[in-house]
């Protein structure tokens, strides 16, 4: 290249994907119980795009009684671990997660779980 002084031109061209999860299902409607019985649903949740680990994190809601104590009714496990890990085929693995509710004070309520990786994504 040095003793050529012609000049080169290198085109490049890409598209950047942001990691996301979906759910499914979609949205999650727990049944009425009991007080102080425990009602749980599983969903799966399903990374795309991720290109390295990331570790799930959850923001349960909080919920403020009329007497203004402050629960957390709401539990979540993941029997399999938090991790997003990139398969040998470049798919990211599935999650499995327990969603739980118990209370021992009567609550109706419509909120949102929130699932964050490392990111803040």
């Amino acid at each position: 290249i040095n003793e050529n002084p012609s000049h080169y031109k290198l085109k490049l061209s890409g598209t950047v994907k942001s990691p996301k999860i979906n759910f499914d299902p979609p949205f999650l409607m727990l049944t009425p119980v009991p007080l102080d019985v425990k009602t749980e649903a599983t969903i799966k949740i399903i990374p795309q795009d991720y290109i390295r680990q990331s570790q799930i994190q959850v923001e349960l809601p909080e919920l403020e009684l009329e007497d203004g104590d402050r629960i957390y009714p709401f539990s979540v496990q993941f029997p399999e671990g938090q991790m997003v890990v990139l398969s040998r085929d470049g798919t990211n693995k599935e999650l499995i997660c327990h969603i739980s509710f118990r209370s021992s004070r009567p609550v109706s309520l419509l909120g949102n779980i929130f699932f964050i990786d490392q990111e803040e994504n």
